[in-house]
């Protein structure tokens, strides 16, 4: 092995912090097999190796990197552990405690060390943007292998689950606060009460109105990633007894979105 870190799969957060890992000197490989065009251009442009299978992969790397949409991190990590990876796999979802407990499980048995992860910001294009979050008894050492001048590794805890525990903490309030938003004015529009609460919110609230925009634009954009990432905040408020009900109603929001700029009333009725 060349010290080679395997990334798992290069979305656009994932491919931007490859880009970044390669800037720095780390060479970045992927897996092409089953994936999309789009991912291999994205892939390529970042200047990612590709070792075109994942038995490759795990055999060429001694760290793995999964960043995925939340419900797809378990099959993930289940593809890694088959093809009998050894080394040390962190998994940087946004997934709760207890499925990143469960992730653990399943990369543990086939030998794998395990790292949990949070990533808290936008894809890392800049310095002071983008913090990787990192728990375990190995944390340290992944945060040495990561760490670049655009991204900012911090180490939680030695137990795993920390790290999960405080992107969702943060995400609870981010990404639930816009979906609130966004039933708000989805239940102002269907009340034809629109116009006079905007201006409301702008005299008492000013800013409102363009989070709103801003959360709407975002939710076309990635909200199809942001239902697993509520069920999964709803799984964690549930399993600590707090109400889980608000973020399972936040998924169904950002399932079909209620309301964006442009929409009109009777696509409401």
């Amino acid at each position: 092995m060349d010290g080679a870190i395997g990334l798992l799969h290069p979305g656009e957060m994932g491919a931007t912090l490859g880009a970044r890992l390669v800037e720095a000197g780390r060479p970045v490989r992927w897996v092409s097999t089953g994936r999309s065009a789009s991912t291999a251009e994205r892939a390529a442009m970042a200047g990612l190796d590709d070792a075109g299978t994942l038995q490759r992969l795990v055999t060429s790397c001694d760290l793995i990197i999964s960043v995925c949409p939340p419900h797809a991190a378990l099959e993930v990590a289940r593809g890694v552990a088959a093809a009998g990876f050894a080394g040390c796999y962190v998994d940087a979802n946004a997934v709760s405690p207890a499925t990143a407990k469960h992730v653990a499980a399943i990369v543990e048995a086939s030998g794998a060390r395990f790292v949990d992860g949070g990533i808290i910001g936008p894809p890392p294009t800049r310095a002071g943007t983008t913090r990787l979050y990192f728990s375990g008894r190995d944390a340290a050492e992944v945060s040495d292998r990561v760490a670049t001048l655009a991204i900012d590794v911090h180490v939680v805890s030695d137990r795993p689950g920390s790290a999960s525990a405080l992107k969702l903490a943060y995400a609870a309030w981010t990404k639930g606060s816009a979906a609130l938003l966004l039933a708000v004015r989805a239940a102002a529009l269907a009340t034809d009460v629109e116009a006079p609460l905007l201006r409301e919110w702008e005299t008492s609230l000013p800013g409102l109105v363009d989070r709103s925009v801003a959360a709407a634009d975002s939710g076309v954009a990635k909200g199809w990633r942001w239902v697993g990432e509520m069920e999964e905040i709803a799984s964690m408020f549930a399993g600590l007894g707090l109400p889980d009900g608000f973020h399972r109603a936040a998924a169904a929001v950002y399932t079909d979105l209620p309301w964006r700029p442009g929409l009109e009333r009777r696509e409401l009725e």
